[in-house]
Order: structure tokens, then C-alpha cells, then sequence
């Protein structure tokens, strides 16, 4: 099999999803056209040695619909013989898509390929997109559908996590998020976005929140009561767990992750292509594996494929030198580190969507970068990266520096 080495990779600072954020004028298109021609004017790549470029947009309806990566390759100057495909596998689209980009060069069918991501939260709202899973009931009823928040909140109260325990969690991601734009270590990856004119709109994540504390998040009510006990979710909740006698409502705005707008993208290739290209390899793409899991819990997903990732590799979590999961909730990044039995130093530790937000369907290429970055910062080795997804599943990806 070709290894797949990861050769660059850059990301937009996330914008609030919100009409009032900074990236709000920008569209989809946009967006994915600037990561693109980031990292092109990065490498000073031949765009034509560049076989296909795959991106995760979790909402693609409207002006995110409609093949983004194949417009935004023609807008960023690349070869007309760049195609493009987008995929939606929910909040890790975007993993998944470097994923899938990594698997045609290992499959030894493309030579030099593009994975990333795109949303604009701000511009084509969360759910979009629709979908039979939550409102046709031959879905809804076998999968114990109920809203992620009303999952988390099982999550928690199942395992044991209380509104003190999440908001703790919270603060440290704020406080993590802070301290690693303070000190500069997401410079080299960051693209800052701009307007038609070349001016910039925003240079840095705009939905942080380093001032918070205990007592500010304890002024903010959980969000998810009034779906959970007038909707009837909760009792979907305890159906499916009867060992849960109650929701115990602990996850809101505060420590849960931000609604933003933002773009990833990682360019992959041989060691041949990348020779020919002048580059120099950076990782390579050691493994990945995608899982379903329980659907009423449906954010555990991340115990179950790391378990799977690693016995496929032979691995322990002692190899891992880092792990990057995503902060959808609170209760998820903890009740990860209980089930593996580990503790916060090496997770997360450049804080996370709590703090910086979470664009869907980039989230997940942001995070492999940001992994990337934090084991040559630290001279370290590997990394894992993995999300938690709608409908119960999980996926995973190990990187190795070269």
C-alpha cells in the first residue's frame, strides 16, 4: 500500500454563525475558494498534479450545495482537470474527507489529493439540509431519536457528570484556547479571510470567551429542558436507558460548541508527488476507521472507534502523544476520558469547540491540522483525532510525524 503523507494544511479563524459574525458576508464558495488558493500559493503547487479535492459540508443545500470543491478549484485558479466531490458523514465530514483523500493515495489511484471542509453556519443555518432521521418514524423510533443536547445530558447524568463537572470543563477549554492564541501557536496554519477588496475581515476566532468563569457559566439555564421534558425526549432518553431515572439537564451555550463559520483544508500526496512538487513530507496518515454506535447515547462514538482504530494498528493510547476530540459537548470529551481512563494532559490541549466553535463540516480537517501543529511545537510524534457524530457513530484518524 502507498503511505499518504500530509504535506500542508491551513484553516480560516472561525467566525460567530451569526448575521452579526465577521465571516457572515463571506459564502460557502468563498470560503472554500481561499483555503484552496491558500494552499496552493503556500507550496506554489502545479494545481494540475492535484487529482481531486474532497470536502465535508454538513448542510450542502442552497449556495452550499451544488459540488463546492470542484466551483472553488475553478475559482482559486486550479487546473481544469482538478474535480471536486463534497461528503456529509454530520460533524466529522471534514476528518473524513481528509480521510478519504488519504485512502486514493494509499489506494495508489490518485497521486496527490486535497481533504477539508467548509460551513457557513451563519448563512445556511444548522439543519438545513433536512432529513427523514428525526420526523419519519420507521427512522425515528428504531434509532431513539432525540436532539444531541438531550443526548449529552443523558450522557452525563448515565455516567455521572455534573452541571459543575461540564462547566469546569468549559472554563479549561477557554482558558486553553486563550493561552494558544496568546502564544502563537496556531499562526503558521491560519489563513486569515478577506473580502473582494483584499482586506481582512477576520484574522483570529471570534467566538472565545476567555473571561469566563464558574460564576458567569452559572448564571446561564440548560438549554435543553424545555425539548427534553415537553417534548417527550427524555422519556425517549429513559426508554432506551431505563437505568436512568431522571434527565439531569446540565449542558447550554456555554459548555457546548460554538455555531461558527469556517474552512479547512489538507493537501495529501505520495512521497513521489510530493518530491515532484519540491515538498516536504510533514506526516503521514498512519490509520483511520469510522464506527456506529449506540444511537440514544450517540456521542460515544469516539470511545468505540478509538478502541477499534488501535487494535487495527496494534497500538495503545502509550503511543499516542496527543489526542484531538471534538468538544460538541461537555460531557463528551469527559466521558471519553473516563471510559479510556485518562486524565487532560495530553487532550485537547489547545482547547476546543466549546471555545473556538465548531463549523460542521471543517471541523474535523481543523482538528488533524491543529494536532499537527501541537506535535511539532512539542517535538512529539503522534496524534489522534476523533469526532462524535449524528445518529450514533464515531471516527478516527492516527497521524505520524516524518
Amino acid at each position: 500500500m502507498t503511505e499518504a503523507f500530509v504535506y500542508d494544511h491551513v484553516r480560516t479563524p472561525r467566525g460567530r454563525g451569526k448575521v452579526d459574525g465577521s465571516l457572515h458576508e463571506v459564502t460557502t464558495l468563498n470560503l472554500a475558494t481561499q483555503v484552496l488558493e491558500g494552499i496552493k500559493q503556500r507550496n506554489r503547487l502545479d494545481t494540475a498534479q492535484v487529482d481531486d479535492v474532497v470536502m465535508g459540508i454538513v448542510d450542502p443545500v442552497g449556495e452550499a450545495g451544488g459540488d463546492i470543491p470542484r466551483m472553488a478549484g475553478i475559482c482559486a485558479g486550479y487546473g481544469e482537470g482538478v474535480p471536486g466531490v463534497q461528503i456529509n458523514r454530520f460533524c466529522a465530514s471534514g476528518l473524513d474527507a481528509v480521510n478519504f483523500a488519504a485512502a486514493k493515495v494509499m489506494s495508489g489511484q490518485s497521486d496527490m489529493t486535497i481533504g477539508g471542509g467548509v460551513e457557513s453556519m451563519s448563512r445556511v443555518g444548522i439543519g438545513a439540509s433536512g432529513g427523514a432521521w428525526p420526523v419519519d418514524p420507521m427512522i425515528a423510533l428504531p434509532s431513539y431519536f432525540m436532539p444531541q443536547g438531550v443526548s449529552a445530558d443523558l450522557i452525563a447524568t448515565k455516567y455521572g457528570f455534573s452541571r459543575d463537572d461540564v462547566d469546569a470543563y468549559a472554563v479549561e477549554s477557554q482558558k486553553r484556547a486563550a493561552r494558544a492564541w496568546d502564544e502563537g501557536r496556531f499562526k503558521k496554519s491560519i489563513l486569515p479571510v478577506t473580502d473582494v477588496n483584499g482586506i481582512t475581515l477576520l484574522a483570529k476566532d471570534e467566538h472565545m470567551r476567555p473571561s469566563t468563569t464558574m460564576q458567569s457559566l452559572a448564571q446561564l439555564q440548560p438549554a435543553f429542558v424545555q425539548m427534553g421534558e415537553m417534548a417527550g425526549f427524555d422519556a425517549v432518553a429513559i426508554q432506551k436507558h431505563p437505568d436512568v431515572e431522571a434527565i439531569n439537564h446540565v449542558h447550554h451555550a456555554g459548555n457546548s460548541s460554538g455555531i461558527v463559520d469556517g474552512a479547512a483544508a489538507v493537501l495529501i500526496g505520495s512521497a513521489e508527488a510530493g518530491k515532484k512538487a519540491g515538498l516536504k513530507p510533514r506526516a503521514r496518515i498512519r490509520a483511520f476507521a469510522n464506527i456506529g454506535s449506540e444511537p440514544a447515547l450517540m456521542l460515544t462514538g469516539p470511545i468505540d472507534v478509538t478502541r477499534k482504530l488501535l487494535k487495527k494498528t496494534g497500538m495503545s493510547l502509550g503511543d499516542i502523544d496527543l489526542i484531538e476530540i471534538n468538544e460538541a459537548f461537555a460531557s463528551v470529551v469527559l466521558r471519553y476520558m473516563q471510559a479510556m481512563d485518562l486524565d487532560d494532559s495530553r487532550i485537547n490541549v489547545n482547547g476546543g469547540a466549546i471555545a473556538m466553535g465548531h463549523p460542521l463540516g471543517a471541523t474535523g480537517a481543523m482538528l488533524l491540522g491543529i494536532a499537527l501543529d501541537e506535535l511539532e511545537r512539542r517535538d512529539k510524534n503522534t496524534a489522534l483525532i476523533t469526532l462524535c457524530i449524528g445518529a450514533g457513530m464515531g471516527t478516527a484518524t492516527i497521524i505520524e510525524r516524518v
